[in-house]
């Protein structure tokens, strides 16, 4: 289930202009300065936008080119943001479902895996409340488990840690390393953070004004930062970045 990324999309100032390739199994984060083209990237691989060249194909399958461009709902690839998108017309329970149910199960499924994802991330107590009525981490974890339900080959995860406490936070990363490796769903991570970079991610891409200035695994880039913005994201870790385990103490 490799994805493979070449993409030009015109911004202003700037072309996005990248190539790579995630391998199956993988969680590579691409990480840069706000407006380099991080979500661009991101929106192309989700359908939101449309390239101008190149081609982004998954497991083999072209989803977008410079002439063809699959709608969203077609691509088998689940995104999650800051925003959780979650229906506010739908419980947390038939949020799931629905999820389930784009990924191609029947009602009666969808609605058996939407409980077993409420039952596995603990909160039955919320699964007849509306979005309204959650927190935002209960949001968060709602909109992981719709992404996850529907059984996407890939996962886009776009800064959604950003508007949560840190406790929130922490439990959110944990959750989702958990689950992408229970489910074997690679992901692609945007963000900012060192934090979601170490915990979730095996490659590290930086992206400065639409290129890529510096690509390897993480501990690579982090021990070795290409620009001054690296390097700034390494001076907020620890001694010893790359054997920090967020559930421990």
């Amino acid at each position: 289930m490799t994805l493979k990324v070449q993409l030009r999309v015109p911004r202003t100032g700037f072309d996005v202009d990248v190539k790579f390739e995630v391998p199956a199994g993988r969680t590579l984060a691409i990480i840069g300065p706000s407006g380099s083209g991080k979500s661009t990237i991101v929106h192309a691989i989700a359908g939101i936008q449309e390239i101008t060249a190149g081609r982004i194909e998954l497991s083999g399958n072209v989803l977008a080119d410079a002439v063809a461009h699959r709608p969203p709902h077609l691509r088998e690839v689940g995104l999650l943001g800051q925003d959780p998108h979650l229906f506010p017309h739908l419980d947390a329970l038939k949020n799931i479902a629905f999820g389930a149910r784009a990924g191609g199960m029947d009602k009666s499924v969808a609605k058996v895996a939407a409980s077993e994802w409420i039952e596995r991330l603990g909160l039955q107590e919320i699964a007849t409340h509306r979005p309204e009525a959650l927190s935002g981490g209960q949001r968060q974890r709602i909109a992981l488990a719709r992404a996850l339900a529907a059984r996407p080959k890939i996962l886009l995860i776009d800064e959604p840690f950003a508007s949560l406490d840190v406790e929130a936070a922490m439990d959110m990363r944990s959750l989702v390393r958990e689950e992408l490796a229970r489910t074997a769903t690679s992901a692609i991570v945007v963000s900012h953070s060192a934090a979601d970079t170490l915990a979730l991610a095996d490659d590290l891409l930086v992206l400065e004004r639409g290129k890529i200035i510096q690509r390897g695994t993480v501990a690579e880039v982090f021990a070795d930062p290409a620009n001054r913005f690296v390097r700034a994201v390494v001076a907020t870790l620890p001694a010893h970045p790359i054997s920090i385990q967020e559930e421990q103490p």
